[in-house]
């Protein structure tokens, strides 16, 4: 539908109050959607006692798969279409629309009408909806404040506002085990008050700053970029799930042909963008290397934190809280306490580097967080597994201090070098770069990680379990069972060998001594300690190599200039400068 191509836009200066309170109310709203992407991780046990599922059962771990990943999928796919939404018709009033959604699907979500696997499935739905208002709130929250700040400021506000995104991820992890301890429904019910103030003050108080770009919708854009990346990331997904004997889905025929499809469609989606009068993206954005080697930097990084952040998670549940004394019940709310020195690195290390960016540049802060990304997952991988704590969080406080460093100033770099009328756009682009990081940073690092252990796993188990007098039937039988099995176990808070003996009756014909040895909280990290830490070496050195490929990237993104982008006449007027934040890149 076409609109208006010129309406009337507030462009005037509001003042430093309504600066301030942009940001304000962007932060409060990029802080719920990225915390309600990490909440249910911690709280996923409580979550499905609450609707009476097993999500270990044969034929039900797509549920508990697409708990986690079903938001993050509709993040990635939506963000860039909402944020050119946005500069159509209005950054504001998509993202007030955004909140509206968020708000009204936290709603639905905090009481569930259903048990089992129709309870599930309405949790899941709900977050899908959910998801598209978040998609509509991050999409649009850096464009206003791009419009909103002086470009001295932008380094400053943006910093704030990824300071507050990826806190929320990380704070989601201990505030998803405190509110399940309580009630599980608490982990949708904290969003409801605070949405319903935020989507009354946005409505109230945010204003058009920006220019509006007008022209039409890309629908055939529109779907073939949707229906192909979400293609790519079901297929991950899928390939989680064990098929046909082996011990993951890669091998399974739909994996592949959603791949390949999706990998088709997205190729289409290109072709597409470049000959259509109005396209979805403008793909000479890419022409710019601050944006081109920001985005790219942004992706190496948001998938190595996403598959750090799970694999740290199963590390403290399976194996070293237990093996500290901690009961599996209990291991995910002090999994959350004991990644807290990477949400306090980050947090500290955000507002600084966002305020420092404006005064030194984007390009060297970027860079160096990188390289101390990289550098921590040295150290990661050089720990024993059951590691002296205060080095442990000393190394994950300098991952948080490394992601902080990053963060913003690549977000101020990435934002500074397009045009004000395509910044919507341009910010759902970082999103969805961001956000699908994050959903394939789980299936490369899961994958890895059982790649990892697939080796070595399924003898010693079967080994461990004989000498504690299991059948060999029933050993050997466990032994061959996809390890994701007894990962997904640790990481829900069930003790992982109970679990698996307990379809088989064994445990019921073998000694007390022998039950408490293999119920015990040391029989199973002590077991699986050395395959764990084959793939945990894995992992941390693929992660590293993504860090380091982020500085590479970081280094070469020059100097941030919108000039020249685009041909369009409409190009804004005072967007051709290099911003001075990126003052020091020229070099």
């Amino acid at each position: 539908m076409p609109v208006i191509s010129n309406p009337p836009v507030l462009n005037r200066p509001l003042g430093d109050r309504y600066k301030w309170t942009a940001l304000s109310n962007t932060t409060a709203a990029v802080f719920m959607s990225a915390l309600d992407g990490s909440i249910v991780l911690i709280a996923l046990p409580a979550i499905f006692r609450g609707v009476h599922l097993d999500p270990l059962a044969p034929g039900n771990i797509a549920y508990l798969l697409w708990m986690i990943m079903g938001y993050r999928l509709v993040q990635a796919v939506l963000v860039v279409t909402v944020g050119r939404l946005g500069d159509m018709y209005g950054r504001v009033r998509i993202y007030n629309a955004g909140f509206a959604v968020f708000t009204f699907a936290s709603i639905l979500l905090s009481f569930d009408p259903f048990d089992g696997g129709h309870g599930a499935m309405w949790l899941i739905a709900w977050r899908v909806l959910q998801a598209v208002g978040g998609s509509m709130l991050t999409a649009n929250s850096a464009a206003i404040l791009t419009d909103a700040f002086p470009e001295e400021q932008r380094g400053f506000a943006l910093g704030i506002n990824q300071v507050a995104a990826l806190a929320g991820m990380f704070i989601g992890l201990v505030a998803g085990g405190l509110l399940a301890a309580w009630d599980w429904r608490a982990v949708f019910w904290v969003n409801v008050p605070v949405g319903v103030f935020f989507t009354v003050w946005a409505y109230r108080t945010l204003r058009e700053t920006g220019k509006r770009g007008g022209g039409r919708i890309d629908w055939w854009g529109n779907i073939t970029f949707a229906v192909g990346l979400s293609a790519v990331l079901i297929a991950v997904t899928f390939g989680l799930q064990p098929y046909g004997g082996h011990t993951m889905g890669w091998t399974n025929p739909l994996v592949d042909t959603l791949i390949a499809g999706g990998l088709v469609l997205l190729a289409a989606f290109v072709a597409i963008e470049k000959r259509t009068a109005a396209p979805m993206i403008q793909l000479s954005l890419f022409r710019q290397r601050a944006f081109t080697f920001g985005n790219l930097a942004g992706l190496a990084i948001s998938i190595g934190r996403g598959g750090m952040q799970f694999v740290l998670i199963i590390w403290l549940q399976g194996i070293w809280l237990p093996l500290h004394g901690y009961d599996y019940a209990d291991t995910p709310l002090w999994a959350g306490i004991f990644m807290l020195p990477l949400t306090a690195g980050f947090l500290a290390a955000g507002p600084v580097s966002g305020y420092l960016s404006d005064q030194l540049g984007s390009r060297g802060l970027a860079t160096g967080g990188a390289l101390l990304f990289g550098a921590s997952f040295l150290g990661l991988m050089l720990l024993p597994i059951d590691f002296s704590y205060w080095i442990f969080a000393v190394l994950i406080a300098l991952n948080g201090i490394a992601s902080g460093m990053f963060a913003a100033p690549n977000s101020s770099s990435i934002m500074g070098s397009v045009p004000a009328r395509l910044r919507g756009v341009a910010s759902g682009m970082r999103a969805t770069f961001q956000n699908s990081g994050t959903a394939v940073s789980i299936g490369v690092f899961f994958s890895l990680m059982i790649a990892g252990l697939a080796g070595s796993l399924p003898h010693t188990l079967s080994a461990g379990l004989q000498q504690q007098g299991v059948s060999a039937h029933v050993a050997a039988q466990i032994g061959g069972l996809p390890p994701v099995a007894s990962l997904f176990a640790a990481q829900l808070g069930v003790n992982p060998v109970q679990h698996l003996l307990q379809p088989s009756g064994a445990l019921t014909h073998l000694t007390v001594a022998q039950q408490q040895a293999l119920t015990g909280r040391e029989f199973f990290p002590s077991l699986i300690a050395g395959p764990f830490h084959s793939g945990l070496v894995i992992v941390f050195a693929f992660g590293a190599t993504l860090a380091f490929l982020a500085a590479i990237a970081s280094l070469l993104r020059g100097t941030n200039s919108a000039a020249g982008i685009l041909k369009a006449p409409t190009a804004v007027t005072g967007d051709a400068q290099p911003r001075r934040s990126d003052r020091s890149t020229s070099g």
